[in-house]
């Protein structure tokens, strides 16, 4: 189900313990006012959704390019891969054009591709974010 409002989370990783801010594609808007307190991002792309794709790459580009968020680490999640309809990782790479957005970010990006609803790739998510509170 997609996040309409906000949400808080504090999660409890091997390094320390960090608050996740997930804040819904609805809510891009007010995005910015939470982006002096990030360090990283993982930007959540509905993977079977092919009417919101483009919609999601701009949300995307915008995102990296906040003057904010140039030194953040970022990774992008292609989510719902247990899904029939949804697109390849390979698809959504090329068109995202993401090898021309990770060449050009200021980030360091780096992409998964997961389903939260069955938990395949999430210990990757969690890794990654552990790796990012060093």
């Amino acid at each position: 189900m997609p996040t309409v409002g906000t949400n808080l989370t504090d999660l409890t990783l091997k390094k320390k313990r960090v608050t996740v801010r997930e804040l819904g594609g609805c809510m891009g808007p007010i995005w910015p006012s939470y982006y002096t307190d990030c360090s990283s991002v993982i930007f959540m792309v509905d993977s079977a959704n092919i009417t919101q794709l483009s919609s999601s790459c701009i949300q995307l580009l915008s995102v990296l390019s906040a003057e904010p968020l140039h030194t953040a680490s970022v990774l992008v999640v292609f989510n719902k891969r247990d899904l029939p309809c949804a697109m390849s990782l390979v698809e959504m790479m090329s068109l995202f054009r993401m090898d021309d957005i990770i060449a050009s970010a200021p980030q360091r990006i780096q992409t998964l591709e997961v389903s939260a609803r069955s938990g395949q790739g999430l210990q990757e998510v969690l890794s990654w974010l552990d790796s990012q509170t060093d």
